[in-house]
């Protein structure tokens, strides 16, 4: 298979750079383009992927998971992400994909890692590692678009000898990039990840689909630690990280600094201009969902606890905004 001018770009840039190329993961309420311009302000990764987005939702908007908004990119994001669709019918995906085309976006990676209880029961995420036979179809349609097609998944259901034959399975697949959580869906992120592992996926990439580039996910909390796996485990292309952007926003530097308590509350105020706008547009998410950000930004060791716990009273973006013009009562 030949790699999309999409990932090749990407991978190339990376390698001649000598490093592997950074992502940041797909997030539900946190991957969108308020968050995304925010991170990209501060250092933005190599790619972006989306919240996840139903890929039924994309062409019926009568579904019980709509759209709301996952796919809208406000004037300041500069970066079209990949967008993660989750489901289980090829039919979906195949018109999504096709839709997605017509909307300018380039790339799509398909759900097979989220361990969602509601996700699941909806037959998505993890329920595709049950059904592989779901996975392959899926995999097939998405790709009759054209687009770039890549998938991310965890290294089993309930064990992590699954691995062997479940990648394996993937792999003969033929997607562009492979993202593998190390971790099962039994196991949540409840352990640490396997890094043990690692170099046998690319072992079994090597010998079965040698132009799929491999990236991984889990316990990764910054640009540091990514480049440190990449250069012991050889042949590994890619770095995802998630949670890690809730503990550093600068999580993607390649030289880390240190960044003032100021610094951080100016990424919170352009959070709170662009949820702004875009609560302007649609109705989610709603501001309850805006909280869970504030920890980014007012940290403990900067001596912000009582900033913080200030603004988890809040009832409104104004009132987050009255609190940090009066911060110095909290510090």
């Amino acid at each position: 298979m030949a790699e999309s001018e999409f990932w090749s770009k990407i991978s190339e840039k990376a390698k001649h750079e000598n490093r592997p190329f950074f992502t940041m993961a797909p997030m539900e309420a946190v991957s969108n383009t308020v968050f995304r311009q925010v991170i990209t302000h501060a250092c933005p990764p190599d790619m972006f992927f989306s919240e996840f987005v139903y890929a039924k939702a994309i062409t019926d908007p009568t579904t019980k998971f709509p759209v709301h908004g996952r796919l809208y990119m406000q004037p300041g994001d500069k970066m079209t992400p990949v967008v993660q669709l989750w489901g289980n019918k090829s039919e979906d995906f195949k018109a999504a994909a096709l839709s997605l085309k017509h909307q300018g976006f380039q790339a799509i990676d398909i759900n097979m890692g989220c361990p969602d209880g509601t996700v699941i029961k909806n037959h998505g995420g993890t329920d595709l590692i049950r059904n592989p036979e779901w996975a392959a179809s899926a995999i097939v349609a998405a790709k009759t678009s054209g687009l770039a097609v890549s998938a991310k998944t965890r290294l089993g259901y309930s064990k992590v000898e699954e691995y062997h034959d479940w990648l394996k399975f993937l792999l003969e697949q033929d997607v562009e990039v492979l993202t593998v959580h190390l971790r099962t869906k039994m196991e949540m992120s409840k352990v640490p990840a396997h890094f043990e592992v690692i170099d046998d996926i690319i072992k079994m990439r090597d010998e079965i689909a040698p132009s799929t580039l491999i990236q991984i996910n889990g316990d990764i909390p910054d640009y540091q630690t990514g480049l440190k796996l990449a250069q012991e485990h050889p042949g590994l292309d890619g770095i995802m990280i998630g949670r890690g952007v809730f503990a550093n926003p600068y999580v993607f530097e390649s030289k880390p600094a240190e960044h003032s308590l100021d610094q951080l509350l100016g990424l919170l105020n352009m959070q709170l201009d662009l949820f702004d706008e875009f609560s302007q547009k649609y109705d989610v998410p709603r501001f309850q969902a805006l909280k869970r950000f504030f920890k980014i930004y007012a940290r403990p060791e900067l001596g912000a606890t009582d900033l913080r716990n200030a603004m988890y009273d809040t009832k409104s973006t104004d009132d987050v905004r009255k609190i940090l013009n009066e911060k110095e009562k909290y510090l």
